[in-house]
């Protein structure tokens, strides 16, 4: 038992690998223990990244850029299936959104696909459809005289306000008593779900933490030790887990380094 070094052999009862995955390759992550792992003949998931931000097609996201949204809904869709929903906040981006909420969804895309999946930004999540017109109905009351794209300024931040009367579909300049009700609703309903289509993932190196890495199948949950190679060892993100942020990626690395030393 041992290792085998640029041609040079060291003998121990016990091997751990705890190289980490492939993010934060700055730190010295490469991704190097899948392939000693894989050469110990064990099977690597294929690694991607994850707790990653997005990259969105509406190039609409530039032009918001450092725009910061807080208490907004934020929902991941496969077709008309809700794969994410979430109350928090979240960021534009020159590449598309990124932010607590976008790194969480990040996590429930089994496989990125161009335009596959949608994100539904709920802007008031606070108000129902019918609070929300009344509260348009108000607005539009107030700046009876004024266009669209200055009678928001009560509404949404000021930098997302052209971004929302062009993903709309409404006339920025059209005086806001000459919408009609159908408008003043179709517009509501954009702002319970205003939507971006997920273009990819930003690189691996951007990603908070890796998914996949060395099958869990074969490796002993109690001891972290190879089911294939007895004496070897597995700990940290170099496993096929990953986690939610919030401290619990950090307990996976800490509970199976912990597990692996008292096992060795």
């Amino acid at each position: 038992r041992g290792l085998l070094v640029d041609g040079a052999a060291y003998e121990a009862e016990s091997v751990l690998l705890a190289t980490g995955g492939m993010s934060y390759p700055a730190t010295g992550s490469t991704g190097d223990g899948y392939g000693i792992a894989r050469r110990a003949g064990h099977t690597i998931v294929p690694p991607e990244p994850s707790l990653v931000p997005l990259v969105i097609r509406e190039k609409q996201c530039r032009d918001m850029m450092g725009l910061s949204l807080r208490n907004v809904t934020l929902s991941l869709y496969d077709g008309k299936t809700c794969l994410f929903q979430e109350l928090g906040e979240m960021l534009f981006t020159h590449f598309g959104v990124s932010g607590p909420l976008v790194l969480s969804a990040s996590c429930h895309i089994p496989q990125m696909e161009p335009d596959r999946y949608t994100l539904g930004i709920d802007l008031k999540p606070g108000l129902t459809p019918e609070q929300l017109d009344l509260r348009l109905q108000r607005d539009f009351q107030l700046f009876q005289n004024r266009t669209l794209f200055n009678a928001l300024s009560k509404l949404l931040p000021k930098g997302m306000i052209p971004a929302a009367i062009q993903l709309s579909g409404m006339d920025g300049n059209i005086r806001v008593n000459q919408i009609t009700k159908a408008q003043r609703l179709a517009f509501g309903a954009f702002l319970k779900a205003f939507p971006l289509t997920v273009q990819g993932f930003r690189p691996i190196s951007e990603a908070i933490i890796t998914r996949g890495g060395v099958s869990v199948k074969e490796v002993s949950p109690k001891t972290m030790e190879s089911k294939l190679l007895p004496g070897l060892f597995f700990a940290g993100e170099l496993l096929d887990v990953d986690a939610y942020t919030g401290g619990f990626n950090l307990q996976i690395a800490f509970a199976t380094g912990y597990a692996a030393g008292c096992s060795m």
